[in-house]
């Protein structure tokens, strides 16, 4: 757990420094032709939705863990990858709207890619409401959640090539020009190193609650 904490430092530094630069580089990337100014939100849009189905897949394949082995560490590893999918979701789902009010004219379109994020977000609120409030044996309720959760992110993603939809399809990261290109990934560069700094500290907090927990039912008994 230690050799854990000492990287925590280090990636969130990186993150840091990373977000302290990406003004400039988004500065200095041209205007998208159609949307001008507002295209700019698309350099953090992106970049925490990726983290969100990241963060999505690292709760999914812990709680699988979780079920065949009864880990505590991979039980550990899902809530706090959970609590993350719902904080990097809720970026996704604040810059979406801010970002669609200008490009398209509405806040909110409930079409394939725009409901079916909401609906993977909600996913995961319903895992950590079963944590908080399910009482005993909520670990392995939750965890069936959590692969499901998981499973949800290939098609949140591929929704929008499937169906016709307002959202851009998947093609538009794999086109963009160098020069908005650099700060696309610099910015995604600056999101995961933030995402596995705060996961790393969650992850230590959750394991000092276990400890703590297993401490005071020895005294007990």
């Amino acid at each position: 757990m230690q050799s854990r904490s000492n990287l925590v430092p280090v990636f969130l530094s990186l993150a840091a420094v990373m977000f302290a630069v990406s003004p400039f580089l988004i500065d200095a990337a041209p205007y998208e032709a159609t949307m001008g100014l507002v295209q700019r939100i698309f350099y953090y849009h992106v970049p925490s939705a990726m983290v969100m189905f990241a963060s999505a897949f690292v709760c999914g394949i812990a709680s699988v863990v979780y079920l065949v082995k009864r880990s505590s560490t991979a039980d550990a590893v899902a809530l706090a990858a959970a609590e993350l999918v719902v904080v990097f979701g809720l970026i996704v789902l604040v810059t979406g709207p801010l970002w669609g009010i200008k490009a398209w004219g509405v806040w909110w379109q409930w079409d394939a890619r725009l409901t079916s994020s909401l609906v993977l977000w909600l996913i995961f609120v319903s895992y950590l409401l079963l944590r908080r409030f399910a009482g005993a044996g909520s670990e392995m309720l939750a965890a069936a959640v959590g692969v499901f959760g998981m499973a949800n992110v290939p098609f949140v993603y591929w929704s929008v090539n499937v169906w016709r939809t307002i959202h851009p399809t998947t093609n538009v990261v794999k086109s963009l020009p160098p020069e908005m290109g650099l700060p696309f990934y610099w910015c995604a560069g600056a999101f995961a190193c933030l995402y596995v700094g705060v996961l790393l500290t969650r992850l230590r907090l959750e394991e000092s609650r276990m400890a703590l927990e297993a401490a005071y039912a020895e005294v007990e008994d």
